[in-house]
């Protein structure tokens, strides 16, 4: 089991209060048992969670409406794991959906896992979102400073040139210079 699943177990093992039904989860080899709970009524959060990354991990799609709507949950633990299982799934639609939440601002303040995970797959879909989602947070007084930075420290990773002038307009911003630099000089130059 690598760190990430250690992690999800242990957590749903105190959030389950040890029980039975998380043990028997946390060790079935049955991706149908896992995704019986993403469907059964009345299952707590913490047995959707375990059920959908223990899935998503393993490349089973069923898993995949239960993870886009964990990848966006007020938690961020449940995101986390939630981008983690995404990014190994290799579902197509992830990008889109990952794309889709880091740039609704009613959202906003649950971003942060949906800017990483676009990093990771560098989809298309990727540095369009970034931008927009950066270009937002450039406004005056906005609260979301990690989202930023997030998105300014992708973009460099990214090294897209479409993301200069984005980046350049971070530099005024004294939270975000030193990482708009940085990503900047990442970014081939042009001829």
């Amino acid at each position: 089991m690598d760190e990430e699943l250690r992690l999800l177990t242990e957590r749903a093992h105190r959030e389950s209060g040890g029980s039975a039904a998380c043990e028997r989860l946390a060790a079935t080899d049955d991706p149908d048992e896992l995704a019986d709970v993403l469907t059964a009524p009345g299952q707590p959060l913490w047995a959707r969670e375990l059920a959908a990354v223990r899935l998503g991990v393993a490349g089973d799609r069923r898993a995949f409406e239960s993870l886009v709507l964990l990848l966006n949950h007020r938690d961020a633990q449940r995101c986390a794991s939630a981008a983690y299982a995404l990014a190994r799934l290799a579902d197509p639609r992830t990008a889109r959906a990952a794309a889709a939440l880091a740039t609704n601002e009613l959202r906003v303040a649950y971003a942060l896992e949906p800017v990483r995970l676009l990093v990771r797959l560098r989809a298309p879909e990727s540095v369009p979102a970034l931008i927009t989602t950066l270009r937002r947070r450039l406004r005056p007084h906005d609260p979301y400073h990690r989202v930023a930075l997030a998105c300014v420290e992708g973009l460099g990773t990214l090294g897209d040139a479409r993301a200069r002038p984005v980046l350049h307009d971070a530099l005024a911003h004294p939270a975000l210079a030193e990482a708009a630099a940085r990503a900047l000089a990442r970014i081939p130059r042009q001829r």
